[in-house]
């Protein structure tokens, strides 16, 4: 079986014929000649050859039968699979990335629905949740508390009660983990982060586990228009052909990061998969490159640390070559479960001794 580094670096390749480039090309243009019934493209809202070499690529990471369907977003993909799902109640992390709930929430209230929110780590309360919902939205490692679900189990469950699984894969990629593999109908990536990798593409895209789904959601996209453009889709698979290198970097940062923090006097807290006390450490992907911390001082404490920083970045969004952080719960509707002083880091591909010093040396600003 090919393996993911030998993917990303080959797959959506031109033909290897005399004089053929490199690269695929972009081509920008909004409609075709066609003046019958041949096959062929038509319209560039339908489908157009630039997105193809992407969509294909990412299908082959994530194990999938059908091509990925590349979305002008992340929240695109994510309203996408929704809507895929018939109409009802739909189960969620408690601690979802906040605007994935914000649509479930209006979708499920529209259709005189509702959103049942569960601790995504409890498999017991999740599965409890499940008979005569219309789906379940997984996210694992959740954003940003960096809880893991046990998506065999529940996916198994979910499939006895008629329950359609989605599970967004933005956190663990398809170097993680596939969930496809693991019982999921639908898989969601914010190709903004990780995949493109490099801050400057918004993107998203899904993946279904049968045709009748890859067309439910190809249909969606198509009448909605929520389709990207032919540079960003471009963009987006030439940064993944280093997400191989990208991610073992980050992850390799990001677990020697947590261990160096769990042992530092001024932190009051840090998470992440890799560590040996992790709750669902066994339920780990291969590798994730968010870690959370909680400095000694509280939400004050925590607001100097982001400032006194020089290396890692005051932002949000992640998955970059840089690294950069953010307290969550400045965002007014983030879940009131997340602490006051829990900060987001999503580390980059800069030198472990470097971001260790920079994030060392803000800790003795920030805690009085």
């Amino acid at each position: 079986m090919t393996k993911p580094a030998t993917i990303l670096a080959q797959s959506g390749r031109p033909d290897r014929v005399q004089g053929s480039p490199v690269n695929p090309p972009i081509v920008l243009s909004s409609t075709y000649r066609n003046s019958g019934t041949e096959p062929g493209n038509i319209y560039a809202r339908w489908d157009t050859e630039t997105w193809n070499p992407f969509e294909q690529t990412l299908a082959a990471l994530e194990g999938a039968d059908f091509p990925a369907l590349v979305h002008s977003s992340g929240m695109a993909a994510i309203t996408t699979a929704l809507h895929a799902a018939r109409p009802g109640r739909i189960v969620a992390p408690r601690h979802s990335y906040h605007a994935s709930l914000v649509v479930a929430r209006e979708m499920a209230e529209r259709e005189g629905g509702e959103v049942v929110t569960v601790d995504i780590a409890n498999t017991d309360e999740v599965v409890s949740a499940l008979p005569g919902a219309s789906a379940v939205l997984l996210e694992s490692p959740t954003n940003p508390m960096l809880e893991l679900a046990d998506i065999p189990t529940i996916a198994d469950a979910a499939h006895e009660a008629g329950t359609l699984v989605i599970v967004d894969n933005t956190f663990a990629t398809p170097l993680g983990q596939q969930p496809l593999s693991m019982g999921a109908d639908i898989v969601v990536h914010s190709a903004t982060k990780y995949l493109a990798g490099h801050s400057d593409v918004i993107l998203g895209a899904a993946l279904a586990a049968t045709e009748e789904l890859h067309q439910t959601m190809w249909d969606y996209r198509t009448h909605t228009g929520s389709v990207a453009g032919p540079f960003e889709t471009w963009l987006a698979l030439r940064g993944m052909r280093t997400l191989s290198l990208r991610f073992e970097r980050i992850t390799a940062n990001a677990a020697e990061l947590a261990r160096r923090l769990a042992d530092h006097p001024l932190v009051e807290a840090v998470a992440h998969p890799s560590l040996p006390d992790h709750p669902n450490h066994e339920r780990a992907p291969r590798g994730c490159g968010v870690l959370t911390l909680r400095p000694k001082g509280g939400r004050e404490a925590a607001d100097r640390l982001v400032e006194a920083t020089s290396l890692w970045l005051p932002a949000t969004s992640l998955g970059g070559v840089e690294s950069s952080l953010e307290r969550r719960r400045r965002f007014a509707d983030e879940a009131e479960t997340v602490p006051e002083d829990l900060l987001r880091l999503s580390c980059g591909i800069e030198d472990i001794e470097d971001l260790w010093e920079d994030l060392d040396r803000a800790l003795g600003v920030a805690v009085r």
